[in-house]
């Protein structure tokens, strides 16, 4: 039971990654295995069975989302943006409690500091929210004629997407859109059934650059956690309440002729309440 859990876990942080402004690192924390995630990568060859035992279900449900849902998230968030933004909107609505819950107030703390460090996480996912509109998106890459070059880039590319994807709050899909190689990675995971040797490899290095980067910077939250962890958590509850705001506005900013209609509001608000619901559910489940 435990291993279903933790795939259906992984399959929302998986959809998460594929969303614009929505990160796998926020559904993580919302779900309730951050740490525990954070601590089985940071230390994955010190326990090796326990870690994979408790990584191999997570990493089974994000594969099964990106690939058997990349296609219809993907036709979902660009022909009923609102209601697919309120679902998502839900699933961090309903995690905030966790949180909160994971703040020891018995603890001596600085408040002063803790709140300013909320305040900086808050403006930080919110910047990121905006930057499309503050730099210049139209970059695109092109995997056409890759050399040697462009496969180091796209190594080093994935280890920032990487870093972002984990950091709650700030999205890995977003920050590669502003690099200009979100469509150019989706439309690879799209083709990725027709088994061209070009998408495999691509895919294989941003794969391994992912990898590299998730393990540098879960050392670097692990130790915070360990050593500062109720400021760690003030910065990621700055974090997630930013998020609130920065998945519609991503929306807004990425999808074209957004029209509003009383029928998808409806569903939007029942989907919203839906997603309040599941993460709050799944975050008191182990």
């Amino acid at each position: 039971m435990k291993s279903v859990m933790l795939t259906i876990k992984g399959f929302f942080m998986g959809i998460a990654n594929i969303i614009p402004g929505v990160s796998g690192g926020t559904i993580a924390l919302i779900v309730g295995i951050y740490e525990d995630f954070i601590r089985a990568i940071s230390h994955f060859f010190t326990n090796f069975k326990k870690n994979i035992m408790f990584l191999i279900p997570i990493f089974i449900g994000m594969g099964l989302s990106i690939l058997l849902l990349s296609k219809v998230i993907d036709y979902s968030y660009n022909h009923f943006p609102v209601a697919v933004t309120l679902f998502f909107m839900g699933l961090v609505i309903g995690g905030v409690p966790l949180i909160k819950k994971n703040i020891d107030e018995s603890k001596e703390q600085n408040k002063v500091i803790n709140y300013i460090l909320s305040l900086f996480t808050f403006a930080l996912v919110i910047f990121f929210a905006f930057a499309p509109v503050i730099f210049s998106t139209d970059m695109e890459v092109s995997f056409a004629n890759m050399n040697v070059t462009s496969y180091i880039l796209l190594f080093f590319v994935g280890v920032i997407a990487a870093a972002t994807m984990v950091i709650p709050g700030i999205s890995g899909s977003l920050v590669l859109m502003l690099l200009g190689y979100y469509y150019p990675v989706i439309a690879c995971i799209k083709d990725i059934t027709k088994f061209e040797v070009n998408n495999i490899i691509i895919l294989g290095v941003f794969g391994l650059g992912i990898l590299t980067g998730i393990i540098f910077i879960s050392k670097i939250i692990e130790y915070l956690f360990k050593n500062y962890k109720n400021s760690t958590y003030y910065a990621v509850l700055g974090f997630i309440i930013a998020s609130i705001i920065a998945i519609p506005v991503s929306t807004i900013i990425n999808v074209d002729n957004i029209s509003i209609n009383i029928i998808e509001v409806i569903i939007g608000l029942i989907l919203l309440a839906v997603g309040t619901a599941i993460s709050y559910y799944l975050g008191d489940k182990e």
